[in-house]
């Protein structure tokens, strides 16, 4: 509505200057149209001359207030024109920088939003991912351990084991050392003792600490022979063969047991197997008393010549 106004005393103010100068012109045209052969200078120096022998104003005091009026509200609607056009551009620019500050605060605040969640997020499965991680770690170090722990008692278990075999054997040679000297000592007792019947009980100490000892039975049989007892003799010997079915000493034993018995056959045939397995004492049978009944026997004669044939071969 401002504008309107303003644009229609502007109008009203124009009107009111020019019409006084159309008229003016109006009355200078009529020369300037007869004398249209006079040039333009001529003209405009009459119209000066025209407008200093002018008597009055061309305007009244009425007409120059009311112009002055029209023209000091021209200003003012003009200055408020002004003053709202700038307060318009000044609310715009206020809007638009204001949306600008919204739009970033908005982008900002979206932009942390989404940070926040994506951190949120990040945060539950990592924290998820720590754990399982932090639990299969633990599963597995607990497992490795166990394997671990589970290798060394093997190991310990063997070393013991080892340890206690070689502590048994220890002890075991050592009762063995221990049990050979006492054997020693025995057999040095009864090869110092004379009486068949001590030799007997030294011998039964030997098998005590021996029971496999085949040549303790072999001897115990030779003094069970000493003492008259042949059947004696036979069963320790048979002992003995079932201990060492090639044990000479215990054929020879036999031998003498079943000659001290009359079996003559059998006595040959065990001093034939106790020539063949070849015991030392066979070199001097033929001289044992125990074989004198043999002497007269073919059977004898001929297993001591063999005898003497395979005794001096070697020599020659």
């Amino acid at each position: 509505m401002r504008q309107d106004s303003a644009f229609k005393r502007a109008f009203i103010l124009l009107l009111i200057v020019l019409l006084p100068l159309l008229f003016a012109a109006g009355i200078q045209a009529q020369p300037v149209a007869a004398q249209s052969e006079e040039t333009k200078a001529a003209a405009a120096e009459r119209a000066q001359q025209q407008v200093e022998q002018l008597q009055a104003p061309l305007y009244s005091a009425f007409t120059e207030r009311y112009v002055l009026d029209e023209l000091k509200a021209l200003r003012v609607d003009m200055a408020a024109q002004r003053v709202e056009f700038i307060q318009q551009i000044t609310d715009r620019q206020i809007e638009a920088v204001d949306r600008s500050v919204s739009y970033a605060t908005n982008t900002v605040s979206n932009f942390f939003y989404i940070i926040a969640a994506v951190s949120s997020v990040l945060v539950i499965v990592g924290w998820t991912s720590i754990r399982e991680m932090k639990e299969k770690m633990g599963t597995l170090a607990d497992k490795e351990l166990r394997k671990l722990i589970g290798a060394y008692e093997y190991r310990l278990r063997e070393i013991e084991q080892q340890l206690q075999e070689k502590s048994t054997n220890i002890d075991e040679n050592r009762e063995a050392i221990e049990r050979t000297k006492d054997i020693h000592a025995l057999w040095l007792r009864a090869a110092q003792e004379n009486s068949p019947a001590n030799k007997i009980a030294i011998y039964d100490q030997i098998l005590a600490l021996n029971p496999q000892d085949c040549e303790a039975i072999t001897y115990k049989a030779d003094a069970a022979l000493e003492t008259n007892e042949p059947q004696w003799a036979i069963n320790l010997c048979q002992r003995a063969l079932q201990l060492d079915s090639a044990n000479a000493h215990a054929f020879y034993q036999l031998a003498c047991a079943h000659t001290t018995l009359g079996h003559f056959d059998d006595a040959i045939k065990f001093l034939t197997q106790a020539l063949i397995k070849g015991d030392a004492r066979l070199d001097d049978f033929a001289e044992d008393p125990a074989l004198q009944p043999l002497h007269p026997l073919p059977a004898f004669k001929q297993l001591l010549d063999e005898t003497m044939a395979k005794t001096v071969r070697p020599h020659n």
